[in-house]
């Protein structure tokens, strides 16, 4: 398994997985933050302004270093799930999941038949290195890591159901989805926000699946790490890049004149 996705086989041992979220959008910035040192790095289509394209100029300028890329597509649609795969995405993070059924339909859209329905097409594709892995087939199903999003309500009420779906390697809760479905939008730090994400990582962990979150506070991310998270995104490179930029421009800048 370590041979085919180091990042899988690390959620799978139990391994703490350190990563960090890509909204730039730009392969050029993908490639300075793979030089930085974490596990893992998340490429988003979901909320970030990446296309097709975008996204595979991410992979391969990601691909000569260590972190192992994360592709999240803007939903389950099985014809976009066939498309990543092809272009050598390996890692799915699919985000809004509410039910067991849902869980098992990503699952199904990842894999190949009989287990699944992803289209074979492998042969053209950058995944198989153009047909020069003649084993591809035999191992892309195994070789795929499918991470589901629990981000509702609904979906923390089902979430026992959900970490028992066949195929599912780690549940994602989205903190921000989350506080607005709970009635707390903007305000993910409620206590009751994080009394349910506490309560969501403990079962997740229990089940045996991997679990994981986003947080740029870093006493929080060491909190997750604690009750047993495997995968922490620890920072959103547009974010850090906007905070900088402001400090620098307060320093500099009369009062008044932005």
């Amino acid at each position: 398994m370590s041979a085919l996705n180091p990042f899988k086989a690390a959620l799978k041992a139990k391994r703490r997985q350190i990563g960090f979220w890509l909204s730039m959008a730009d392969a050029y910035l993908s490639e300075v933050s793979a030089t930085a040192g974490f596990d893992w790095l998340l490429i988003d289509s979901e909320h970030a302004p990446n296309d097709l394209r975008s996204i595979l100029a991410q992979l391969q300028a990601v691909a000569p270093y260590r972190a192992e890329a994360v592709v999240r597509p803007a939903n389950g649609d099985p014809s976009l799930i066939k498309r990543l795969l092809d272009i050598g995405a390996r890692n799915l993070l699919v985000p809004m999941i509410d039910t067991a059924e849902e869980a098992r339909a990503v699952v199904a859209a990842v894999r190949y038949p009989p287990h699944g329905m992803r289209g074979v097409g492998s042969a053209v594709g950058r995944a198989s290195r153009w047909s020069a892995r003649g084993d591809y087939l035999d191992v892309a199903d195994d070789e795929a890591c499918v991470l589901v999003q629990a981000e509702t309500k609904t979906a923390l009420e089902n979430l026992p159901a959900i970490c028992e779906v066949d195929g599912v390697d780690g549940v994602f809760i989205g903190p921000a989805d989350l506080a607005a479905s709970m009635g707390y939008r903007g305000i993910a730090g409620h206590p009751d926000v994080q009394q349910a994400i506490d309560a969501a990582i403990r079962t997740i962990v229990a089940s045996g699946k991997a679990a994981g979150t986003l947080t740029s506070d870093a006493a929080l991310a060491r909190h997750y790490l604690e009750l047993g998270c495997t995968f922490v995104a620890t920072g959103v490179d547009i974010l850090m890049f906007a905070n900088a930029a402001r400090k620098l421009a307060r320093e500099f800048v009369e009062p008044g004149a932005m």
